[in-house]
């Protein structure tokens, strides 16, 4: 695992006299009430970025992630560095900058910021109060599972946790594919349909693994010691049964769908998912489809899903990205929901309360 940590900072907010600093989020410049936090992702935590293998030594790559523009790009050493796209001396996109190894050089004029967002020269006039300061915001980075990674701070207060991967993804027993898409609907769009396993039985029937089962059932919910489970009472192993949604390092959800033998070795077919927003209405999809197989099976298995499953995998995948993108900006809005929902509504009082509490952190101070 490449691993590049660097403190996340952001251009200081001015301090009047006699008023206190008010808190804005970090790469925006300004505070976010929880409407805004809610639609353009909750900060503090860790969210998969962009797959590894897209930035090669030398490359400069432009994303969108919460709402931010940022660029991506190796140092010398080839550790992933991640400054938000914007030259502290007039705002240009450094992307669209000159890579020079330990640093990238904008292009407006020529201003030289390091990995860590310190300006370490201005050739225009070599030796002026712009150098040596840090005064772009950078991001803690790491790399593992093929993906980049970043934690995403509130403020510039706030404190980087610890990184961990989702246990089926540090697990040397488990094999595992990863797969990137975006889409044009909202993050909280993805998060309401894994929380409702019964779509299986409607929205993929005519798939290749979720044909079975009943399309009727009832549902509980069950706490664990990282989130919950969202479950069916009356039916296990026949289709989309099940799902827990995870709060650790990151949130992630975590679910299983049985396989026929005919699929190949390995047990009940798992996969860990996960949602960035890259707006407010768009948003970056990251799953890993994994199976535990050890030796000649895990051969078979891997073999199997290149040359059959994966194709299959992403025709499911399809279903949901038509479905979710055609829904109105404002579906979740006006609703009647059920019993099967309360898994949907479950994630959505985390996350409003998460908005809440969030913005009650950023008017800390506010006079």
């Amino acid at each position: 695992m490449t691993t590049a940590t660097a403190t996340a900072t952001a251009s200081p907010a001015g301090v009047r006299a006699g008023r206190a600093k008010t808190k804005t989020v970090v790469g925006t410049r300004r505070q976010l009430d929880a409407a805004e936090l809610a639609a353009t992702g909750l900060r503090d935590r860790w969210y998969p970025i962009y797959p590894s293998r897209f930035v090669g030594p030398g490359d400069m790559v432009k994303v969108r992630r919460l709402g931010v523009d940022w660029l991506l790009f190796r140092d010398a050493k080839g550790q992933i560095r991640m400054l938000e796209d914007r030259c502290p001396h007039r705002s240009a996109p450094l992307s669209v900058g000159q890579h020079l190894g330990d640093r990238v050089a904008c292009k407006y004029h020529g201003v030289q910021v390091d990995g860590r967002g310190t300006v370490v020269s201005v050739p225009g006039m070599p030796g002026c109060a712009l150098e040596g300061k840090t005064v772009t915001a950078s991001l803690a980075v790491e790399e593992g599972a093929d993906m980049i990674f970043a934690f995403m701070p509130l403020t510039e207060d706030s404190v980087v946790t610890a990184f961990k991967l989702p246990d089926r993804l540090d697990n040397p027993e488990v094999s595992w594919f990863s797969n990137y898409a975006e889409w044009n609907s909202p993050w909280r769009f993805y998060m309401d349909n894994v929380l409702d396993p019964m779509h299986g039985a409607f929205l993929h029937r005519d798939s290749h693994s979720m044909f079975g089962g009943d399309t009727s059932a009832r549902f509980r919910i069950r706490e664990t010691d990282r989130g919950f489970f969202f479950e069916k009472t009356d039916q296990r192993g026949k289709n989309f049964d099940w799902v827990e949604y995870c709060r650790e390092a990151m949130d992630y959800v975590d679910l299983e769908i049985p396989y026929a033998d005919s699929a190949g070795p390995g047990g009940s077919f798992g996969i860990v998912g996960m949602s960035t927003p890259i707006d407010a209405h768009t948003s970056a999809v990251f799953h890993w489809r994994t199976r535990t197989v050890s030796d000649w099976e895990r051969d078979v298995w891997r073999f199997m899903y290149k040359t059959t499953l994966e194709e299959k995998h992403w025709a499911v995948l399809e279903q949901d990205r038509e479905l979710l993108e055609a829904l109105a900006a404002d579906a979740d809005k006006d609703e009647h929901l059920y019993q099967h929902d309360l898994g949907v509504a479950r994630i959505r009082r985390v996350h409003d309360a998460d908005a809440q509490n969030q913005a009650a952190i950023l008017s800390e101070g506010v006079v």
